[in-house]
């Protein structure tokens, strides 16, 4: 009996051990992969965001500032676009992540290089659908695999991109990817991808 007993006591032992090593090895998997995919999951956050303020109406506006009183009674307040708004951008932020499923692995048949490539049109695009034959499609596990890489970049990096969002710069992707969070490489921007 105690034989047993410390038999199915070293077995669940054992068990638990397997199954922690499993967590914890595909805990890394996923680090290392999205590690490896952060320069593209970084150019699609900036292409995401960038064609999504495109499409607001540059009219609308809403109102911003403190609650605090001027001397005269009156309330501080500007009125900014709501494109460039901070709570607008951290809006955006929350769903960019979503839209990686659009994203896939694209192999340029001329020179055989792959990089991650939106392949789903967007509403106004008029019906250009993309050549699919130069697009791998890694199933589901690709497409979360950016997503995480994703939401790893707008967790560590999210008051950057509003920030680099409300001051209207140019060339985001570049400053974003590169110079702020060096995700990218700058051989990437030299040969003009972005």
């Amino acid at each position: 009996m105690v034989l047993d007993l410390k038999w199915k006591s070293i077995t669940a032992s054992f068990l638990c051990h397997s199954a922690c090593q499993r967590v914890l090895a595909d805990f890394f998997f996923f680090t290392l992969l999205a590690h490896a995919l952060s320069s593209p999951a970084c150019m699609a956050i900036a292409d995401e965001l960038n064609y999504t303020i495109s499409q607001i109406d540059p009219k609308k506006t809403v109102q911003v500032g403190g609650f605090r009183l001027n001397p005269d009674g009156s309330l501080q307040e500007k009125t900014v676009p709501l494109a460039k708004s901070q709570t607008h951008l951290s809006e955006l932020l929350d769903e960019v992540c979503n839209s990686m499923s659009d994203y896939a692995l694209y192999e340029d048949p001329d020179t055989k290089e792959q990089s991650y490539k939106r392949f789903a049109p967007r509403g106004n695009d008029g019906g250009n659908f993309p050549d699919f034959k130069n697009f791998k499609f890694a199933g589901p596990e690709g497409t979360d695999s950016l997503k995480f890489a994703c939401e790893t970049i707008v967790e560590e990096l999210e008051d950057d991109i509003i920030s680099l969002f409300t001051r209207e710069e140019k060339r985001v992707a570049k400053k974003l990817c590169s110079e702020i969070s060096d995700h990218c490489k700058n051989s990437v921007f030299q040969h003009g991808e972005l």
